[in-house]
């Protein structure tokens, strides 16, 4: 009779890697050791993100605006030159910093600090570093957002209760960015490559209907501008705050919408790929 306590010798190797979770519902972990990092290292950094829309707005939208006046919208609507800049620099603001976030800190964690090699040692998955380092980027923006929200309402540039709705669109702007830029990111191999997202953002931010209307181009650059991330956040951002609000706006949320399941997509995909395969 064969003794049931007797167990078969185990075989040098034959252990099984455990199975690593993709997510181990902890995203909220990565994400407070980055704010503790960035609070107590880059404090400057964020400020300085605050300050720069404010800076631009006083220049172009006060200074400016008093030689340009009123500036008609797409649907028709008069509105204040200040009025009309201010919302686009609100979701320049969000792209700024979430895309500082998810890619220049991002890249130097991956490839100098190996931070994320030894997270991922751990309990963590992929898609809690993910989450973690979009949702750090999500409350620096919502900081932004919030901030730059009251300076427009002392200076009487929220048009329309629908501002109030500003501040989420602000979110899901800086969420989009973030979780491409992430993404994008987890490809960088040098700095000269990270030097292409700077090359890449600022004539986003200069021909995205950021300081006149859209119209003022040609149709064939219009189409251009129109596939653009940004615009949809101005052009999101803009309506609500001058009340130009319609059944369109949805498409903007749905661009949005698309361009974050890409990028948890392939940031999950490529962190997975990176430090686990």
């Amino acid at each position: 009779m064969t003794d049931l306590t007797q167990r078969d010798p185990v075989r040098p190797g034959a252990r099984s890697r455990p199975v690593r979770s993709l997510y181990a519902g902890n995203a909220r972990a990565v994400m407070l050791r980055g704010w503790r990092a960035t609070r107590s290292t880059n404090w400057l950094v964020i400020v300085s993100g605050f300050f720069e829309p404010i800076f631009y707005l006083l220049a172009m939208g006060i200074g400016l605006g008093t030689l340009v006046g009123t500036v008609t919208t797409e649907s028709g609507q008069q509105v204040p030159y200040a009025a009309f800049i201010a919302p686009a620099l609100l979701a320049t603001a969000a792209m700024n910093g979430a895309i500082y976030d998810s890619t220049w800190n991002v890249f130097f964690k991956m490839q100098f600090a190996k931070l994320y090699e030894g997270m991922l040692s751990t309990s963590l998955g992929p898609l809690d570093v993910a989450l973690g380092e979009i949702l750090l980027a999500l409350l620096r923006g919502a900081l932004y957002a919030v901030g730059f929200q009251l300076v427009m309402q002392v200076l009487g540039l929220n048009l329309s209760w629908w501002a109030l709705l500003a501040v989420p669109a602000v979110l899901l702007i800086a969420f989009g960015f973030a979780s491409l830029g992430m993404a994008i990111t987890s490809y960088m191999k040098t700095f000269q490559q990270m030097d292409w997202i700077n090359f890449v953002m600022l004539p986003m931010f200069l021909f995205s209907a950021t300081f006149y209307p859209i119209t003022v181009y040609p149709e064939w650059l219009q189409t251009v501008i129109q596939a653009l991330p940004l615009w949809h956040g101005v052009e999101l951002v803009r309506g609500l705050t001058t009340g130009d609000v319609g059944w369109g706006m949805l498409w903007h949320v749905l661009y949005y919408l698309v361009m974050i399941a890409i990028g948890l997509v392939f940031t999950t995909r490529r962190l997975r790929a990176l430090f686990l395969d």
